[in-house]
């Protein structure tokens, strides 16, 4: 986990990259549409006390919503690179490198950031405490750019109160920059993280993928 510096929140101060998909997942994750989840949660009923900075600086004006069986926010994306080394997330790529996530893999290794879809969770505190609303290492999550839906499970804990972050492969999938110094987006990002569910092992994100589009077409049906 890290606390990014406030990072250029104009256009021209992100780098886009054509999507890719991390490797061994499927070039298309499900058929549920982005418009489809979006709609349903246009509106926010707040689950927070507070509200989260996007980074360092920034005003606290995000909030995390709760509706039907699921949690959600809308904010940036930072890249986490943390986890396991590798030629693309390390000391040397990322000056806030950490080779340990807050949670493991079923062999006790810690994540791969560059191969695994996760996303971050702000720390407990009194903003906000993940734990009280079904959330927890390995909840599967349904992550929104643009017209796209790609599912994570959640992988690690960040800053208490920043939020909107997510792995390299996780921005890599969604066509963002996902570069640990200079990557990321300013906004448009939604992460929406179903109660309860869990995909297991964590590694595994063909199971992620499978469980997030039940998950997700349950929760269509049941708005």
């Amino acid at each position: 986990m890290r606390v990014q510096m406030l990072k250029l929140a104009v256009a021209g101060g992100v780098l886009l990259i054509p999507a890719l998909a991390p490797p061994g997942a499927a070039a298309h994750e499900g058929t549920v549409r982005a418009a489809d989840l979006l709609a349903r949660v246009r509106s926010c009923t707040p689950l927070s006390q507070g509200r989260y900075r996007s980074d360092v600086g920034a005003p606290a004006d995000i909030p995390v919503c709760g509706t039907r069986g699921v949690v959600f926010w809308k904010a940036d994306m930072d890249i986490d690179c943390d986890g396991r080394p590798g030629a693309r997330c390390n000391e040397d790529t990322d000056p806030s490198f950490t080779p340990t996530t807050a949670y493991q893999q079923s062999d006790g290794r810690h994540l791969n950031a560059e191969r695994l879809p996760f996303v971050v969770v702000p720390g407990v505190s009194g903003i906000w405490n993940y734990r009280d609303h079904g959330i927890r290492g390995g909840t599967v999550a349904a992550v929104i750019y643009g017209d796209q839906v790609r599912y994570a499970v959640v992988g690690d804990v960040g800053p208490t109160g920043i939020i909107g972050e997510a792995s390299y492969a996780t921005a890599r999938a969604l066509g963002i920059n996902p570069d640990p110094r200079r990557g990321g987006t300013p906004s448009g990002v939604t992460y929406l993280l179903f109660k309860d569910s869990r995909a297991r092992p964590i590694e595994d994100h063909e199971v992620a993928v499978a469980e997030g589009e039940r998950l997700a077409r349950a929760f269509l049906r049941r708005s």
